[in-house]
């Protein structure tokens, strides 16, 4: 079983290229982010990713998280990483130094953070999960919540969770119980359950606190009777000090096809006087609240789809160059031994097309990072009103097209492995399953393609996807300008743009007119979305590998980036182009048959 190596040469081009670090570093408060001290710390945590948690990743796998005695007790050797982990301020870097963190910008912490969903998806969770948590209680917790919880947060001293999902809710958040009676001192006690709470409980910290959406007595009906609140596991003494338990408890754990080493916990809220709870920001405004930490932990779930789908990339590569059998057509060995099946044709179009998925993944990531701390950072009002559009748009795009592209070469992976790969002992399947949940939590893929569609689409009657697609046009121009080596790569970029151009009229028309033919094309349109800008993104790095080639004595990784952006263009944007009809279709072939028949 291959460990985790991580790829700072492409994170790094790719953070200097599509992410603009240089740029990043000249936004107030990003001082310390010049490309040199980035490098040594990404290699840093690049070690760390490799020698500290990439060996704990099949031993997660195998033990699971077990509740014991009532508390979560976590696979061997997590504890210590954990606090190992927090000890060197991983997961710090993204966050303000007032609050005991690094004070570099998110694109970085997501950097660091596709190294730890690389070598452990399911250790990775926990971390990230705060994270999304540090924000919504930095945007809208009261002074007091924020004095007391933010710097643990931030220095991993105590964790978050998101408590949503009920179990007759579902996605429906409206439709939640979970019920808050305030209690004249500022507090609430809750009571309810909730499900699919990720790290609910667990060893690594001695306290947690739970973002959870409920319910006041006297709130309306429906998703704007929805509160926010802060619930912590241990309460807090006079004088900070952990206090006495609160009244909530782990029902159980789920038994999940992967992520086997992070507990997905039922829990239980005020079985006897109720949890203590503190309203976050405003009553009745907890689901925008979410949708801070949510929107956060979407961009997160792509990454972690980036992650395993490197991971899996690198596992596959390396058994491709070691396995041999048969003779490659054209390649045959001289004395006749067997090739190595990298050497086939066909692994060798599986092999790149992993390669150039994982590239082009890694550009959406940090060009959305990038622009996320724009809309927060930049001193031009109007440049971070750019910025946050952009990410509106891109988050849905993030999320799904990563998460879904990350469980093919996931797949693609055990492919290649041919049968050893179904075999465990391989690694190969455990990032299969553990990829597979990425499509679905944080709000399924199908939800994405339709915020995508009837939200961001619509966004000034489609004026964001053209300022999109107009930066991808850009690209174009300049992959044409730079010389005969990705003409061809421009032109099939131009195809797919010019197929996202007539999808992007149809679907602003359609949303205006009959909303659920522009719903019924929403899938398709997302996938056509990311995968065009993928590639763009790709043809744009080629453009710079070639503009970097007189100053680099070294063109081996350049030439690459070329190859790779050449191959995604003339084998995987034409599948771009190719999803038009379906997405102007309409709802009538989806129509045609009613449920009852299926």
């Amino acid at each position: 079983m291959s460990e985790y190596t991580a790829p700072l040469a492409d994170m790094l081009f790719t953070l200097e290229h599509v992410a603009d670090l240089p740029g990043l570093a000249t936004l107030p408060g990003f001082e310390d982010a010049d490309p040199e001290f980035v490098t040594g710390l990404l290699e840093e945590a690049g070690r760390f990713a490799s020698e500290v948690l990439s060996p704990l990743n099949a031993v997660g796998d195998q033990q699971h998280s077990r509740l014991v005695d009532g508390g979560v007790v976590t696979p061997d050797g997590f504890a210590r990483a954990y606090q190992a982990y927090t000890e060197a301020g991983w997961g710090a870097v993204g966050h303000p130094t007032q609050h005991g963190g690094a004070g570099l910008p998110q694109t970085v912490a997501v950097a660091v953070h596709e190294m730890g969903a690389s070598a452990n998806l399911a250790f990775s969770l926990c971390p990230t999960l705060s994270d999304g948590g540090i924000e919504a209680l930095a945007q809208h917790g009261s002074p007091e919540l924020c004095d007391t919880y933010l710097e643990p947060l931030v220095t991993g001293r105590i964790t978050a969770t998101m408590d949503l999902t009920e179990p007759q809710a579902g996605s429906d958040l409206a439709a939640i119980r979970t019920l808050a009676t305030p209690q004249g001192d500022g507090s609430y006690r809750l009571s309810g359950q909730k499900i699919f709470i990720t790290y609910g409980d667990h060893d690594l910290t001695d306290n947690i606190v739970h973002l959870v959406l409920a319910r006041t007595p006297d709130a309306p009906a429906g998703s704007r009777g929805i509160s926010l609140f802060l619930v912590p596991k241990q309460l807090a003494g006079p004088n900070g000090e952990l206090g006495q338990r609160n009244d909530m408890n782990v029902v159980s754990l789920e038994n999940k096809l992967g992520i086997h080493a992070s507990p997905t916990c039922v829990m239980a809220y005020g079985e006897n006087e109720g949890a203590v709870g503190y309203l976050v920001g405003e009553e009745n405004q907890g689901l925008r609240q979410m949708f801070t930490m949510m929107n956060r932990e979407r961009i997160i779930v792509g990454l972690q789809g980036l992650g395993v789908g490197e991971r899996a990339y690198q596992a596959a590569t390396e058994y491709a160059r070691e396995r041999r059998q048969g003779r490659a057509l054209g390649l045959e060995a001289s004395d006749g031994t067997a090739s190595p099946i990298a050497d086939h044709v066909d692994v060798r179009r599986t092999l790149l097309t992993m390669r150039a998925q994982t590239e082009a993944m890694r550009c959406l990531l940090y060009l959305s990072a990038a622009e996320m701390d724009r809309s927060f950072h930049h001193p031009d009002a109007d440049e971070r009103a750019r910025a946050a559009d952009a990410v509106a748009l891109l988050t849905p795009i993030t999320k799904a097209w990563l998460s879904d592209t990350g469980t093919q070469v996931a797949s693609a992976a055990m492919q290649v492995h041919g049968g050893v790969g179904y075999v465990e002992e391989t690694g190969v399947a455990q990032y299969l399953r553990d990829a597979r949940i990425t499509s679905i939590y944080e709000g399924t893929n199908g939800i994405q393609a339709m915020d995508l569609v009837l939200r961001k689409v619509a966004m000034g009657e489609g004026a964001v996807l053209r300022a999109h697609l107009a930066k991808l046009r850009d690209m174009q121009a300049d992959a044409d300008a730079s010389g005969d080596e990705l003409s061809d790569a421009a032109r099939c970029l131009g195809d797919a743009l010019d197929a996202l151009d007539r999808a992007g009229d149809w679907l602003v028309q359609a949303i205006a007119r009959e909303p659920r033919s522009a719903a019924a094309g929403a899938t398709p349109f997302l996938e056509m979305l990311g995968s065009t800008t993928g590639g763009a993104l790709l043809i744009h790095c080629a453009t710079a590998a070639i503009k970097c080639r007189g100053a680099d004595a070294s063109t081996t990784f350049l030439d690459a980036k070329v190859a790779t952006a050449r191959f995604y263009a003339a084998q995987l944007l034409p599948r771009a182009t190719a999803l038009l009809p379906s997405i102007i279709a309409g709802a009538e072939p989806l129509d045609a048959i009613d449920p009852g028949d299926f």
